[in-house]
């Protein structure tokens, strides 16, 4: 079966799998402590307007993807700052508008033949190598953000009125936050698609948070969980001949069950 890996699709899907988990251990840590899973659903499902946006002018789907989901990830933080009562309808409004947008504009795309369950879906084994710079670009940038505002988004994440309190901008990197998670999202998309991206962004993080007695720790064990996930479903994906993304979740579904049998651990 190792095989396999001689073969140029499937060293670009294993470059692209461990460039997401890397993302997926950091910002899915920070998704699952400050319990913002619902607001992570609703940039995913709005990106696929980037999609639709994409065909639409005949542009290369992942440059407009991520610009399109920064966007509506920004608006999302916006409104949700000034609306917290009303953040479930918000999101949801978003959530239905994003997805609504993107399946208008591929109606109205010209010659559009698209397959489109490899954006529902996934299609990690036709990423081409040029959207792997990309994303090693975007995960450079998530790195090195979430480095320099640690101290900002750890104070945030388990105490918000202490932090309001020392003079942390709570709101800045609330919103700062909500981008990067939208940076995630379209990683991840091409990795598992718009379906189950939540999985992959929240099944890692929550293994590791129950083991982890720190923030470094829980990212570390996530990202090293979200690789081991991703590798193992891609190989049973071969062996099997079923949809890599589907495969991938489900390896990571089957570790989430696991991981409930065993008592909490700390590192």
């Amino acid at each position: 079966m190792l095989d396999v890996l001689g073969y140029d699709f499937m060293q670009n899907a294993l470059a692209a799998g461990l460039l997401a988990s890397l993302i997926c251990g950091v910002i899915g840590s920070l998704v699952v402590v400050n319990r913002i899973v619902f607001i992570s659903g609703g940039i995913a499902h709005a990106s696929y307007g980037g999609v639709g946006l994409a065909f639409l002018l005949g542009l290369p789907v992942l440059p407009v993807t991520t610009g399109f989901t920064v966007c509506m990830a920004l608006i999302m933080a916006l409104v949700t700052l000034r609306a917290r009562e009303r953040v479930d309808t918000v999101i949801g409004v978003i959530w239905a508008s994003g997805m609504a947008m993107g399946i208008i504009l591929l109606d109205f795309a010209p010659g559009y033949n698209v397959d489109l369950m490899s954006y529902l879906f996934g299609s990690i084994l036709a990423v081409p190598r040029s959207d792997l710079w990309l994303m090693a670009g975007m995960a450079v940038v998530v790195v090195v953000l979430v480095a320099v505002f640690y101290r900002g988004f750890l104070v945030m994440s388990f105490d918000e009125e202490f932090a309001r309190a020392r003079g942390v901008p709570v709101d800045f990197l609330y919103c700062l936050l909500i981008v990067l998670v939208g940076l995630c999202v379209v990683m991840i998309i091409r990795v598992v698609g718009l379906i189950l991206v939540i999985a992959l962004l929240t099944i890692p993080p929550f293994i590791a948070e129950r083991r982890a007695r720190s923030l470094k720790v829980m990212m570390s064990v996530s990202t090293v969980l979200s690789a081991v996930f991703t590798v193992a479903g891609l190989l049973l994906s071969y062996a099997l001949d079923i949809t890599s993304g589907a495969a991938i979740i489900a390896v990571a579904a089957v570790g989430f069950f696991v991981s409930l049998l065993f008592p909490h651990k700390t590192a």
